[in-house]
């Protein structure tokens, strides 16, 4: 195998776990929510960790593109 070949390889294999965390992101996004508007949990205390939720998903979502970015070159 070439080295492009190896790299392309550890970059989808990378740009998969990206994809697989922000699909848990969206769906950890989607119970807080939940838990939120059935005011199951205080609001207060769960507005925060949903932020925070919201500010992981931007963060995989830039790697996403920047690792995809890379395989392009």
């Amino acid at each position: 195998m070439s080295r492009s070949t190896l790299a392309n390889f550890f970059f989808l294999s990378k740009v998969q776990k990206l994809e697989i965390a922000l699909k848990e992101e969206r769906e950890t996004e989607y119970w807080l929510e939940i838990l939120i508007e059935a005011e199951l949990v205080d609001k207060n205390k769960f507005e925060s960790l949903l932020q925070e939720t919201r500010e992981i998903g931007k963060i995989l979502v830039a790697s996403t593109r920047k690792v995809k970015e890379k395989i392009k070159q």
